[in-house]
């Protein structure tokens, strides 16, 4: 909480409650008193937790989303259980999801992004073998460069859900096609 309040004197835009601190109510409401969209990490967390801090940020009229994560370092892909974005999306209806990766490489980020995460969230390091407990599972700089044009082309390629036949189709169509009786 001391430490929150010290970071009130910038005039920082978002606040984000790391997943060690989804039960920490006294620090729950003095970030939810500030009223700045708040990133919620639910590593660790039940629903039933989840839900209680969700309430916190409702009753201060506080915007945020939640951001599914698995808080292993680094966590094995096998470990990912991405199928729980759609979990917490169902159970708290109107939330927005993102997604908080703590895994080596960039696959499991994306496929999140392809899922629907209305946000990623990535640790960078400059060297990954560097000190300290996250290096493993943090991003690089050209890593990072990386995930993010890996996340432009998903959004690109997700299109707009319509099922035209493109001018291109209908060229090959012409080819291949031997009788089109439909």
């Amino acid at each position: 909480v001391e430490s929150q309040l010290f970071l009130r004197q910038y005039d920082l835009k978002y606040n984000k409650v790391a997943s060690a601190m989804l039960t920490h109510r006294e620090l729950l409401e003095a970030i939810a008193e500030e009223g700045k969209y708040t990133f919620i990490s639910t590593g660790m967390s039940t629903l039933t937790q989840i839900t209680k801090a969700i309430k916190i940020f409702k009753d201060k009229n506080c915007p945020f989303e939640l951001m599914y994560c698995n808080s292993t370092y680094p966590m094995p892909v096998e470990e990912a259980n991405l199928n729980a974005m759609v979990t917490l999306k169902k159970t708290f209806e109107g939330v927005k999801v993102g997604y908080s990766g703590h895994e080596t490489g960039l696959i499991v980020s994306c496929a999140a992004v392809a899922m629907g995460a209305s946000s990623i969230e990535r640790h960078i390091t400059l060297d990954r073998a560097m000190y300290g407990s996250d290096q493993s599972a943090s991003v690089e700089v050209t890593g990072m460069r990386r995930l993010v044009d890996y996340i432009r082309n998903i959004e690109v390629a997700m299109g707009s859900g319509f099922k035209p036949v493109t001018d291109k189709e209908k060229e090959i169509a012409k080819k291949l096609r031997r009788v089109d009786t439909l």
